[in-house]
């Protein structure tokens, strides 16, 4: 599958959900993993704000990657940024997206102002 980065450094991204344990399978209740490292995956919604314009977006990160000090409304920065697009059948019918990823979602804290 396709891994295409995205270049967020010129985006505003702003936490609109606060992570939260990503689940495989809703029937089971099965939590999603990293099969590579096996920790825990997680999501958290933001919205993606960039030339002129905006998009909410859920951005998946490892457990270990979510940062001290988030909180609604703040201003974060995401670490090696990827989007997969994505097909499936369901129902009969086809569905298609992104999925986001990243390899840690932090606070983007203003630098200190030296004098």
């Amino acid at each position: 599958m396709r891994v295409i980065p995205v270049d967020s450094s010129a985006a505003t991204l702003l936490i609109t959900k606060l992570p939260e344990v990503k689940v495989r399978d809703r029937q089971t209740g099965e939590v999603a993993v990293d099969p590579v490292t096996n920790d825990r995956l997680m999501v958290l919604e933001l919205v993606f704000i960039a030339q002129g314009g905006s998009d909410m977006i859920k951005v998946t990160v490892p457990e270990p990657g979510i940062g001290e000090g988030l909180v609604m409304g703040a201003p974060v920065i995401l670490s090696c940024l990827v989007a997969r697009p994505w097909e499936n059948e369901f129902g009969g019918r086809m569905r298609h997206g992104i999925a986001y990823r990243a390899d840690a979602v932090m606070v983007d804290a203003p630098a200190s102002v030296q004098g």
